[in-house]
């Protein structure tokens, strides 16, 4: 699979808290690079000046409806008939397959601080996703279904960042599998800021666990 010329581009900041999404086109490709027009600040509207080093979370669709995802940087640029950025290209095994981008989970353990009422809990997640989480019990807790909770989520990401997410959640359902009492959460209260955290931390883990399943004995 190939991005094909003409090809809609939405890129998303990686280096920023700030919340920001750019659109642009593909106009050439060659090897590893695309080439696109300057992109357009979707809030805005205004042209957009990416600076060189610059990195994205880059997603498009195929002709046949499927969404992609895969991580970019800005390496440069060229002139011609149309003004061009030049985008760094993985390589197509390395594309994420996306349905709802924004719901993508995770299996990855994170740690997460549970508070509810007076109680509070150092717990770990079995999976992740921006619009929810499964908490591992290895405690009695005093939290049921339906409960209404406030966790502390840390994501670690590979450049050695943390980022501490902190929202109200409610409880949707308690219950055992393989041996594990599992908490499934569901989050409520998630400003665009943190909610752009955890999409970035889930997208960073599949493409880690991409590239050990590309490479096993190499990670």
């Amino acid at each position: 699979m190939e991005i094909k010329i003409g090809t809609q581009l939405q890129l998303e900041p990686t280096y920023t808290e700030r919340v920001e999404k750019f659109q642009c086109k593909v106009v050439e490709q060659q090897d590893n690079i695309l080439y696109i027009d300057y992109p357009v600040n979707t809030a805005t509207k205004k042209t957009a000046f990416l600076i060189d080093g610059s990195e994205f979370r880059a997603t498009f669709r195929t002709e046949d409806k499927h969404s992609f995802a895969f991580k970019t940087e800005v390496i440069g640029r060229k002139a011609g008939n149309i003004p061009m950025i030049m985008l760094h290209c993985p390589k197509p095994e390395e594309f994420i397959k996306i349905q709802r981008r924004e719901y993508v989970r995770v299996e990855t353990p994170v740690d997460v601080a549970v508070q509810f009422k007076d109680h509070k809990y150092q717990l770990v997640s079995a999976d992740i996703s921006a619009g929810g989480l499964a908490i591992i019990l290895k405690e009695t807790v005093a939290f049921k279904d339906d409960d209404e909770v406030k966790l502390t989520i840390a994501l670690p990401f590979t450049n050695g960042e943390v980022k501490y997410v902190i929202t109200e959640a409610t409880v949707v359902r308690i219950f055992e599998k393989e041996g594990k009492r599992i908490a499934t959460i569901q989050l409520t209260d998630t400003d665009d800021v943190d909610q752009q955290h955890i999409v970035r931390f889930c997208f960073e883990r599949q493409l880690v666990n991409r590239r050990k399943e590309l490479n096993p004995f190499n990670v």
